[in-house]
């Protein structure tokens, strides 16, 4: 028999989503906060020649290393040199920095563990002034190089390097401050459907130029419908990836409570074949992108005989070449197995059911149970570390050997989509089911109401 938040779910209507205001609110400033971060990649950053910038930028002869990453997550600012193009992504870099430090540091692994919510808003703080640092790291290393280019900048020099670096870091903590505001306030993790409307803006274009492609002859119609028919299977390949788990029973014991017995409950520990999300391939790019960077940096410099190494690597980092790919697929395999074995905690989980009483049938609780949960997890995520390594790489060999260029559309950036999507829809979902239950206790408080009013029984 179903349960009651089953059931509430498998009503849920166009009815009910009308009634419910409070989410409605909720959309709404989701949306104008998109809005504005929209209109923000739009204005460019002061003493920039946008139109000589976007030259440069669309050069096909150019190298630009991180900077195409940074366009694709901020839905093409980087190319306008807008006041959002560094994105969230110092921030983002800033907490997965601080989640690694808060299990090898002991100071930080005590106040996450023990801290309880205060523990949590000093780790917030912590990833706060870390962004600040890495955007003026970013920002500064963007307007150097910005002001060595003949052309690029109006009036070239010191003071164009500062008011970029103060406009690019502005821009990065207005877009936290908004990413924090719509998870607060909003549906769904403000930062994610940042990153997420990015990606989502440089969508068509990129459909237009898979159709430019076949118009001019340059691919052929029937590989236009196979690469359309694969974006569709790798979206159902992702959404059923996703949602995939090992559920593993935990058996709670019966015990004595006067002059009956409670407990005996029967609950399950849900584990995800996808325990590390998009990390591993985003923080995989990253890396492989720095020789491409470093290499444009140094372009008009005079190397050393022991940097000699670096153009040969350059050449052979690029996307679709084999080495590119080896080491692509490999640090993906890597950072799946290395962010799995930092958010999830085989020791602490057997030990916070041994301390309830849980235990798994059959497997002794205590190091028994942690032996067992790394075993599974561990097979899981070998499964995960593959599926991910397939949803990168395929797309982007087919598009290497088609013709297409590297990665119209890649691999990186359908999977981000999809897990933010799913998860804004499972919010959703989650404050209809809260907009019911509410209806359903106003509806009995009523009645309750009512039969107090009703005349006394008489004596």
């Amino acid at each position: 028999m179903a349960s009651a938040a089953e059931q509430l779910a498998a009503n849920m209507n166009m009815g009910s989503f009308a009634r419910a205001t409070e989410l409605h609110k909720r959309l709404l400033f989701t949306l104008m906060a998109l809005l504005v971060y929209r209109i923000g990649t739009y204005v460019p950053i002061p003493g920039i020649n946008a139109e000589a910038f976007l030259q440069f930028f669309q050069n096909p002869d150019g190298q630009r290393g991180i900077l195409d990453m940074f366009n694709m997550f901020s839905g093409g600012a980087v190319e306008r040199m807008a006041v959002f193009a560094l994105n969230v992504m110092p921030y983002i870099s800033a907490s997965i920095i601080v989640q690694l430090l808060g299990a090898v540091y002991p100071p930080w692994e005590k106040l996450k563990k023990e801290g309880g919510e205060s523990g949590r808003k000093q780790l917030n703080q912590y990833t706060r002034y870390l962004t600040v640092v890495l955007a003026l790291f970013q920002s500064g290393g963007i307007a150097i190089g910005l002001n060595a280019q003949p052309g690029l900048i109006d009036q070239p020099g010191l003071f164009f390097i500062v008011s970029t670096i103060t406009v690019l870091t502005g821009g990065t903590m207005f877009l936290m401050w908004l990413g924090e505001q719509v998870t607060a306030r909003g549906v769904g993790n403000g930062i994610s459907l940042i990153i997420f409307a990015g990606i989502v803006a440089v969508l068509p274009g990129a459909i237009a130029r898979m159709f430019g492609l076949a118009q001019e002859g340059q691919i052929s119609a029937f590989t236009l419908l196979f690469f359309v028919a694969m974006a569709v299977a790798v979206v159902v390949f992702i959404v059923f990836m996703e949602r995939a788990q090992r559920r593993l029973l935990i058996q709670y014991p019966k015990r004595q409570e006067g002059n009956r017995m409670a407990g005996g409950e029967r609950s399950f520990l849900p584990l995800k074949v996808n325990t590390a999300g998009v990390i591993p391939p985003i923080f995989a790019s990253s890396l492989l992108m720095l020789p491409t960077t470093v290499a444009q940096m140094t372009a008009n410099a005079d190397l050393p005989s022991w940097m000699s190494w670096l153009p040969v690597v350059t050449a052979e980092m690029q996307h679709g070449r084999p080495v590119f790919m080896i080491f692509y697929g490999a640090l993906i395999i890597f950072f799946t197995f290395f962010y799995t074995s930092i958010t999830f905690n085989p020791e602490d989980t057997a030990e916070n059911l041994r301390k309830y009483g849980g235990f798994l049938p059959g497997i002794r609780p205590g190091k028994r149970t942690a032996e067992y949960l790394d075993y599974v997890l561990t097979r899981l995520t070998v499964i995960g570390a593959a599926y991910i390594t397939a949803v990168c790489l395929v797309p982007e060999m087919l598009m290497a050997n088609s013709g297409m260029g590297p990665a119209i559309i890649g691999g990186t950036s359908i999977l981000i989509v999809v897990s933010v999507t799913m998860d804004t829809v499972a919010q959703i979902q989650s404050h209809l089911l809260a907009h019911q239950y509410e209806g359903l206790i106003k509806k009995a408080k009523l009645r309750g109401r009512g039969r107090g009013t009703t005349a006394p029984a008489r004596r």
